[in-house]
Parts: C-alpha cells; sequence; structure tokens
C-alpha cells in the first residue's frame, strides 16, 4: 500500500463522523430515485403483464340492448381483432346488520367457453357450473372486507329484483384493479363489489335475452382507434350507444395510469430537490474539509508528489465517501421499494407486483452522487494546486479586516471577551457565515415541505368533506327521475334537507384537447355540495355557462369567455356549445358544474334528476337507510364519512404514502447537515480553541467560542429555511398533485415552528457531541502541525 493511500485511510478514520454524515446525505437523495423509480418500473410492467395474461380489452361500448348477430358486424370492422359481447349492470346487496345498501356491478361470464377478453384470475374456490343460475364469482376484496367465502350467500337487488345467490369462487380482473362505486373517487373494499354470474342467468335478470348492453373489443396492431370508434359508433348508434371508449377512458386503467403518472411527477420533482440540496450542503462540506488540507498539500508537493498525484488521492477520499453512500442509498431504496410495493399490492387488486428498478438508475445515482461530492473539492483543489509547496505549507496571510464591519462601543461595554470573539468571527467573513446560514436553512427548508405537505394532505381531505360536500348522504337513482320524487324523499322520516342534481356523461373539447367526464347539474345556490373559490367561498352556479373546476381548465386548456364543445353521452346525445363563466377550486376530481334547469333544457329533459343529497338527523339515519335499501329506483346509497375514510385510505396509500418517507428523510438531511457544520467547525477550529485553553481562557468559555457561532449561524438559517421552504412546498405539491386530487399550496404555521424546533434540536444535540471533543481536546496534539 502506497503512502497517500495510508494517509487515505487515516484520515477517513480521522474525520468519520463528518464522513458518515455526508454518505447518508447522499444516500437519502439516492434512496428516494432508486425507490421511485422501482416503484414506476413495478406497476408499468406489473399493469402490462396483468392486461396482457387476462386479455383485457381495448376498447369498451356500453349500449342500451343490441342483439348479438350485431356483434358478427363489429368483428368486420377494420383493425378489429377479436370482439366479445357482454352484459353488465348495476346491484345492490344486502348484508345482515348492515344499513345502507352496498353497491354492486354484476358482470357475465359465457357459459360454455372461457372469455374472449376480460378474463378473470380464480383466487379461491371453483369457476360457475354453467347449469346453476344462481351461482357467482365475487370480487376478492370485497369478500375479504366483509368476512365473505366460497360456500355463503348473498342476498342481491338485480333489476329490482331481490334473489340469494351462492359464492363459489372469489375472483379478481384486470378491468376491477381500482374497484370503485360508479360516481366516486375513492375505492372501499367494503363498499362495492363486483359479481361474475353465467351469461343465461344475467339475460334473465336485466331482461336481455339475446341480446348485449357491452361490447368489448381487441384491436390489431395497424388499427387506428379513433376510426375504429367511429364505426363502432354507426353500428351502435340506432340501439342506444352510450359512447364507446378505449382504455385510456376506463374508470380503473384511467385511475392506476393517473396514479402511475404521479408518482412520475413525483419522480421529475422531488428526488432532484434533495439532490439539489444534497449537492449544495456537500459541495460546503467538502469544500471546507480540504482547505483545512492546505498545509498537508503543500507538504505533499514538497516531498515531490505532482498536483495530478495529489488531486488524485484527494479524488479517492471524496470517491469512496460518495460511492459508500451511493452504494447505500441504492440497498436502501430497494427495500425501501419493496416494502411500499406491499402497500400497492394490497390497495390496487393486482395478483402479483414484483419490484424492478432500471439499473441505469443505479448508474445515474452512482454517478450524481460521484459529480455532487467531487464539485466542491475540485473548486477548492484547484486554488490550493495554483500555490508553491512553500506557500501552501504556510498558513494563509492573516484576512484585511480593517474595512470589515466592527463592534461599536456599546456593544464592546456590553460583552464578555468570548461573545465579541464570536461576533467579529460571524461579520469579518460574511461569505461563510452566509454560505453556513444557506446550508442550514436548506436543511429547514426539506424539513418544512415535507411537513407543509402532510399538512396540505389533511387540509384536502378536511375542505373536500367539510367546506365543499356538507351532505351526510347521496342518494343515487337508476336512470333520471321526474323531481317530484325529491317530495318523496324530503318525506322520509329523518330527512331534514333534499338538494337535487344531475350528474351526465360527457365529452369535452376544446380545441386538441378533450377529457371525458361528466357535467353537474346543481341548484343556483347548492348549500350541501359547493362550487367554491379560490377562498373557499360558495360560487352561485350560473345558468348562461359551465363552471370548471382548475383542473380541468388545465386538462382543456381553457379560460372563462371562451366556449366548449360538449358531447353528451346519454339520452337524444346532442352536441352543445356551452361558454365557459368561471372556474372553480376543486381538491377532488376534475368537475363542471351547469344549473340544473339550463341542463335540462338544454338536453330537452326538464325536471329530470340523477340524485340528491341529503342532510340526515343522526338518531333516524339507520331506518332512513334501511327504507333507502327497499326503492327500486335507488341504484345506491354514499354516506359522507365513509366517503372521507375511503378517500384518507387512498391519501395514505400509493404515492401519498411515500410522503411519510420523504418527511422522514428531510429530519435526517437536517440532523446531519447541523451536525456537518459543527463538525467542520470544530475540526477547521481545533488549533484556535487549544490556544484559547493555553492562553487561560476555561473549558466554558472556549466552547462558547465556537458554540456561540453555531448557535448564531442557526438562528440566521431559520428564516432563509422558512422563506426557502415556501417554494420547495410549491415544488412537492405540484409534483404529487393529479387528475384524482389536488394538493393545495398552503402555508402551516405548525409546519414552520415544527421544522425550525427540529433544527434546533439537531444543533443543541450537535453542539452537545461537539462539546465533548472540545472537553477532551489534548492541547499539545491540537497545537502541533499535522505532518
Amino acid at each position: 500500500m502506497s503512502p497517500l493511500d495510508r494517509k487515505l485511510l487515516r484520515d477517513l478514520h480521522r474525520v468519520r463522523g463528518q464522513a458518515l454524515a455526508i454518505a447518508v446525505v447522499i444516500a437519502l437523495g439516492v434512496l428516494l430515485l432508486v425507490m421511485m423509480d422501482g416503484l414506476v418500473n413495478s406497476l408499468e410492467d406489473s399493469k402490462r403483464a396483468y392486461y396482457q395474461r387476462y386479455r383485457l380489452a381495448e376498447v369498451f361500448a356500453p349500449v342500451k340492448r343490441a342483439p348479438r348477430q350485431l356483434l358478427e358486424q363489429i368483428a368486420a370492422l377494420p383493425g378489429v381483432a377479436a370482439v366479445e359481447g357482454r352484459i353488465s349492470g348495476g346491484a345492490l346487496i344486502d348484508l345482515p346488520g348492515v344499513a345502507v345498501p352496498v353497491r354492486a356491478q354484476a358482470v357475465s361470464l359465457p357459459d360454455l367457453r372461457p372469455p374472449r377478453l376480460n378474463a378473470v384470475h380464480l383466487v379461491a374456490g371453483r369457476h360457475l357450473d354453467p347449469t346453476r343460475r344462481d351461482e357467482i364469482l365475487l370480487l376478492k376484496g370485497f369478500a375479504e372486507a366483509r368476512g365473505l367465502s366460497p360456500g355463503d350467500q348473498l342476498q342481491v337487488n338485480l333489476n329490482g329484483a331481490r334473489r340469494s345467490l351462492r359464492i363459489v369462487g372469489l375472483a379478481q380482473a384486470p378491468e376491477f384493479l381500482y374497484a370503485v362505486a360508479p360516481g366516486e373517487l375513492a375505492p372501499d373494499d367494503a363498499r362495492f363489489a363486483v359479481l361474475w354470474m353465467n351469461e343465461e342467468a344475467l339475460a334473465a335478470a336485466f331482461d336481455l335475452d339475446g341480446a348485449f348492453n357491452q361490447a368489448l373489443l381487441a384491436l390489431s396492431r395497424e388499427a387506428r382507434l379513433a376510426e375504429v370508434l367511429e364505426g363502432l359508433e354507426r353500428l351502435l348508434a340506432p340501439y342506444g350507444s352510450s359512447g364507446a371508449f378505449g382504455l385510456a377512458d376506463q374508470l380503473s386503467n384511467r385511475f392506476i395510469s393517473e396514479e402511475i403518472e404521479g408518482l412520475k411527477a413525483s419522480r421529475r420533482v422531488v428526488p432532484p430537490i434533495f439532490l439539489g440540496v444534497a449537492a449544495f450542503l456537500l459541495y460546503i462540506v467538502i469544500s471546507r474539509m480540504i482547505q483545512a488540507e492546505r498545509e498537508q498539500i503543500g507538504l505533499l508537493k514538497a516531498f515531490g508528489y505532482s498536483s495530478a498525484a495529489v488531486g488524485l488521492h484527494y479524488a479517492k477520499f471524496v470517491l469512496c465517501i460518495a460511492v459508500a453512500g451511493a452504494l447505500l442509498g441504492c440497498l436502501c431504496g430497494v427495500l425501501a421499494g419493496r416494502s411500499l410495493v406491499d402497500v400497492y399490492l394490497a390497495y390496487y387488486k393486482f395478483p402479483f407486483l414484483l419490484f424492478r428498478v432500471d439499473p441505469g438508475v443505479f448508474i445515474t445515482g452512482l454517478a450524481v452522487s460521484v459529480l455532487v461530492a467531487s464539485a466542491g473539492g475540485l473548486l477548492v483543489l484547484r486554488r490550493v494546486f495554483a500555490l508553491t509547496p512553500a506557500a501552501a505549507m504556510r498558513p494563509p496571510a492573516p484576512a484585511d479586516y480593517s474595512r470589515s464591519a466592527r463592534l461599536g462601543r456599546t456593544l464592546l461595554r456590553l460583552l464578555d471577551q468570548p461573545s465579541r470573539m464570536v461576533l467579529r468571527r460571524l461579520l469579518r467573513q460574511p461569505g461563510r457565515t452566509l454560505t453556513a446560514a444557506c446550508g442550514i436553512g436548506a436543511g429547514m427548508a426539506l424539513s418544512v415541505a415535507m411537513l407543509s405537505l402532510m399538512s396540505a394532505f389533511e387540509r384536502s381531505l378536511e375542505l373536500s368533506f367539510s367546506v365543499i360536500d356538507r351532505s351526510d348522504a347521496t342518494v343515487s337513482f337508476i336512470e333520471p327521475l321526474s323531481d317530484k320524487t325529491l317530495l318523496e324523499l324530503g318525506r322520509m322520516a329523518g330527512v331534514i334537507e333534499v338538494e337535487p342534481f344531475r350528474s351526465v356523461p360527457v365529452m369535452l373539447r376544446h380545441g386538441r384537447h378533450s377529457y371525458r367526464g361528466a357535467i353537474s347539474g346543481l341548484v343556483g345556490q347548492p348549500r350541501l355540495n359547493r362550487a367554491v373559490d379560490a377562498r373557499m367561498q360558495g360560487i352561485y352556479v350560473r345558468a348562461d355557462g359551465l363552471i370548471l373546476s382548475e383542473a380541468l381548465a388545465q386538462i382543456l386548456h381553457i379560460q372563462p369567455g371562451q366556449r366548449l364543445t360538449v358531447e353528451v353521452r346519454e339520452g337524444r346525445r346532442p352536441h352543445l356549445q356551452l361558454p365557459v363563466a368561471g372556474i372553480a377550486q376543486t381538491l377532488l376530481g376534475a368537475p363542471a358544474y351547469l344549473e340544473l334547469g339550463a341542463l335540462n333544457r338544454a338536453l330537452r329533459e326538464p325536471g329530470r334528476v340523477s340524485g340528491a343529497y341529503l342532510r340526515v338527523d343522526s338518531l333516524q339515519g339507520e331506518p332512513l337507510y334501511r327504507a333507502l335499501k327497499d326503492m327500486p329506483a335507488v341504484a345506491g346509497v354514499s354516506l359522507r364519512s365513509e366517503a372521507r375514510a375511503a378517500f384518507k385510505k387512498l391519501l395514505d396509500s400509493g404515492a401519498g404514502a411515500i410522503r411519510y418517507i420523504m418527511a422522514a428523510i428531510a429530519a435526517v438531511i437536517t440532523f446531519g447537515i447541523v451536525y456537518n457544520s459543527a463538525r467542520i467547525a470544530f475540526a477547521e477550529r481545533a488549533r484556535d480553541l487549544a490556544s484559547l485553553r493555553v492562553l487561560g481562557f476555561t473549558r466554558g468559555e472556549t466552547a462558547f467560542v465556537l458554540l456561540g457561532e453555531l448557535a448564531l449561524i442557526t438562528l440566521l438559517g431559520l428564516p432563509l429555511g422558512a422563506l426557502l421552504g415556501y417554494y420547495l412546498t410549491e415544488a412537492v405539491a405540484v409534483g404529487f398533485s393529479t387528475d384524482l386530487y389536488r394538493i393545495p399550496l398552503l402555508l402551516v404555521p405548525q409546519s414552520y415552528g415544527s421544522a425550525a424546533l427540529a433544527v434546533l434540536a439537531a444543533a443543541v444535540i450537535s453542539g452537545w457531541l461537539v462539546k465533548r471533543d472540545i472537553d477532551r481536546l489534548e492541547l499539545v496534539s491540537a497545537l502541533k502541525t499535522q505532518e
């Protein structure tokens, strides 16, 4: 081993505390990069494999009632590779001891053959017996949430008729990865079920013998989706088509794709922020460490070592720390990603989910770590190498402080000698003081951003279910009914207030931009479910134009005053040209609002409602929900409390769960920054502190000179951290927002206070650790020049 390599090992051992802290900062940045890349790859690969293995359709075409002979004409369309006609409809499940009816979707399976498209994955039990009409396969998630298993009986309301059905198997399917009830945004295994039945049995239940109400298509490679949809619309239009759509607009796929896109956006925003902060901090730390080695560099050059040899020596020093941090980050990133995969597997209904990291990410993490760690060292080495050996071996010439800020006479009288020494050092080296304060401020900013993000998630939940939605329950009808139905609801025991709504499926188009969604028809001044502005004040829903959510306006690239093409997907399916009257702030989904009467007039269907928001007497809630369960026209009842719990679970799972990991990482980085600052300051001033002890300063006074400087720099870093934290919070909030939910930019005083307390606690702990080293300082060794 060469002398320089032995010196390298001694140096690493001597600064092991600082080296470990730097490696941890690097590791945490790389951890985020590897973990988020692995999650994105895992979800995309698993989704692709699941779709292919179980032949998920690429086109879905709902229709009122079409004869099965039409399937041959559909199969003959250019670009169509396979066709499957099936029956699908809504159902209600009556569970013992549960007042609120559970919504379900009933789906047919061919009697005598496997389905060509949209096959199911059998998890437990057996497949359906084609000779039995009372058998069903049940969605695994719902069965587990309700404690059901093969052999149990279910009371199900199918098309207004109550039937007793027997569970023979539990299943999963790629079209129900994100199993959510129609009209809701958050999945809840206990509140939504999927039932698979024999085709003949379900056709009899929905009066569709010899017919289908949904066509599934697979496309050939050369097919053009737009042309297939156009041809499909021509064939299905006479039979009450609701508008064919591609896989991109299928509900489950849309949600899981948005989750993946949200992760991608977070991957583009969040890891670079952490690595950027790490780069800045490491530049400060490593440059100061190498500057402290000035005399040793001069001595090495005096012994004949070339600048290249000395540079390689310090490059190895940096590489050892950087590579160790990067490898630790890669390992921890894989472990963290694997643990989060289990969260996704429990929440999304994948039968398998394998964690895979792109090897290129490991190379990227390693390269970025090395570049970040090397930047500070190379800049300082360049300045040191410019000196001759004799000049480098001498201590730097004393700085000229004649033009620096001076302490006033009042301060000189009030402060003792150690305090004056602290202030003079800070004032005479403003660049170093500002740099150190910025480093601590950057660490605090990470904590502010993560704590604010966690508060923003909770705030969005509170605003959505307390300020925007103030109803107790939402009743949905099977089809739009006369508004006279509202009188019947209002007369039911326990109903305090009724507010109607109508939901119309539409395709919204503005230029090249489009969005498949729905228009919500509300009363002019809604009270129970409102559109609100940026100040969370209710907006008057207008009859002369649409009120779009901010997220939807961004998707369509449209401003108030511009006109929007609305293609209605039900009834006579008119095409409307409606102006945009305003923009609303919504945190869930991307809705569009129009005054209820105006919506019905545009559709030429006066006095129609899709459902109602209810305010309910809590003491009479259970009898009311039981009564609603027995109404044939009711498609489902949703309680706000259950919807809130489901959405909270959504925010705490998937991409939302990553915020807890990032908060922990930010806390560790913050401590590492403050500790590094303290250790570097001690390493730089060890000789000065020993000199003070020799001159007669006590241990406490000597420690005060160093720790007082650290305390003032920490206090200077707090306002810088608060300012930088605001912009980091904005960047992270944008990275986490998706079409499903928006994370508001909030200035939460508690977040700033908690982050400041974390920085102060880190400073106290770091000061205590450094104080121990000062007390154990060997004066003779510290005063010697290291050679």
